[in-house]
C-alpha cells in the first residue's frame, strides 16, 4: 500500500529538516573557524603569553585539527551532547535553559496577537479598497515595513521610553522585576510581520471578494459579516499563511538583534556573547537549537499553509 500524498510531503519535509539542520551545523563550524583568535586568546587577556595560550588551547583542544573537533563535536550532538564552554566549563544546555525561557515569551509575546491583528488590519482595508482607511493603512504598513528592527527599536526607545517615560528602556533590571519591559521588544519583533500578513491578508480579501460566489451569496441576502468571515476569508489565507512561514524564520533571527538591543536575557544574547569570547561549543550547541526551532515553525506554518491551499496547490 502506498503512502498517502499528504504522508508522503511530511517525510520530505521531515528528511529537508534534517539536511537544513545538517547544513546549518556545518556552516556554523566554518563560520567559528574562520573568525580571528580563539577562546584561548579570548582567555588570555590583554597581554597574551604565547606559552599560556598553547596551555590553554592543548587543554581545550583547540590544538587538535579542525576536521578531528567536527567529527567529535558532531558524534557529540547525535549522542544529544551539546558539549561544555570552553570559557566556564558550564555544559551548553544550562546556557540553553538559562536564555531558552526569555526567548520562548517573547516569540510567544509577539505569535499570539500577530495573526488575529494583520488579519483585522488586512479585512478593515480590504473592505474600504480605496478608501481614506484603506489608504491610511497600506502606506502606514508600508512604511513600518521599510523600517529595520534596529532602527524601529531605536526610535520607540527615543519616544516612548526616553521622551514620554512610558516604558523602561532596557531590561538591565530583569524581567522580574518590571515586565514592562517585554512591551519595545515586543513591539519591535511585531510591527514588520503584522505589516506585511495585513498587506497579503488585504490583497486575498479584494480578490476573493470579486468571485461569483461572494456576488451571488449577497444576492441571496446573507449577512454581510458571513460574507467576508465565513466565505472570503478562508479562501484568501493561502498567502499569509504561507508567509507566515518564512515570519517564523525572521522573528528567530529578529530575536537575536532585539535581545541585543533592549538587554534582554535570552538566547540570543547568550549567542553573541559566546561569539565574542570564541566559545565554539556553545555557539555550535545554540546554532542546532535555533535550526531545529526555525525547522519545527516551518513545519507547523507550511501545515497551516496546506490547510488553506487550493487542492491543486496541496497535491502538486
Amino acid at each position: 500500500m502506498s503512502p498517502s500524498p499528504a504522508g508522503s510531503w511530511l517525510v520530505r519535509r521531515l528528511l529537508l529538516g534534517v539536511v537544513q539542520s545538517a547544513a546549518v551545523l556545518v556552516l556554523v563550524f566554518l563560520l567559528t573557524e574562520a573568525l580571528p583568535g580563539d577562546a584561548a586568546v579570548a582567555l588570555a587577556g590583554d597581554s597574551p603569553d604565547p606559552e599560556r595560550i598553547a596551555r590553554l588551547r592543548e587543554a581545550m583542544g583547540l590544538d587538535h585539527p579542525p576536521v578531528e573537533r567536527f567529527l567529535d563535536r558532531l558524534g557529540g550532538l547525535l549522542r544529544g551532547d551539546l558539549g561544555h564552554s570552553l570559557v566556564t566549563g558550564r555544559p551548553v544546555g544550562d546556557y540553553l535553559a538559562d536564555g531558552l525561557g526569555t526567548t520562548l515569551l517573547l516569540a510567544a509575546l509577539v505569535l499570539l496577537p500577530l495573526v488575529p491583528l494583520a488579519v483585522w488590519l488586512g479585512m478593515l482595508a480590504a473592505r474600504r479598497e480605496g478608501g481614506p482607511l484603506d489608504r491610511l493603512i497600506s502606506s502606514t504598513t508600508l512604511a513600518v515595513y521599510a523600517a529595520p528592527e534596529f532602527a524601529l527599536g531605536v526610535l520607540l526607545v527615543t519616544v516612548l521610553a526616553l521622551h514620554l517615560g512610558w516604558l523602561p528602556p532596557t531590561a538591565v533590571g530583569g524581567i522580574g522585576a518590571d515586565p514592562a519591559v517585554l512591551v519595545l521588544p515586543v513591539l519591535v519583533l511585531l510591527a514588520r510581520p503584522v505589516c506585511s500578513i495585513s498587506r497579503l491578508v488585504r490583497a486575498g480579501m479584494i480578490e476573493a471578494l470579486a468571485r461569483p460566489y461572494v456576488r451571488q451569496a449577497r444576492r441571496y441576502g446573507v449577512p454581510e459579516w458571513r460574507v467576508q468571515w465565513l466565505h472570503a476569508l478562508p479562501n484568501s489565507l493561502a498567502p499569509a499563511a504561507q508567509q507566515l512561514a518564512r515570519t517564523c524564520d525572521w522573528l528567530l533571527c529578529g530575536v537575536v538583534v532585539v535581545e541585543s538591543l533592549f538587554v534582554l536575557p535570552g538566547l540570543g544574547s547568550v549567542l553573541l556573547d559566546a561569539v565574542a569570547a570564541r566559545d565554539v561549543p556553545v555557539v555550535q550547541g545554540l546554532a542546532v537549537v535555533f535550526a531545529l526551532l526555525a525547522v519545527v515553525l516551518n513545519l507547523a506554518a507550511d501545515l497551516v499553509a496546506r490547510r488553506f491551499a487550493p487542492r491543486s496547490e496541496v497535491t502538486a
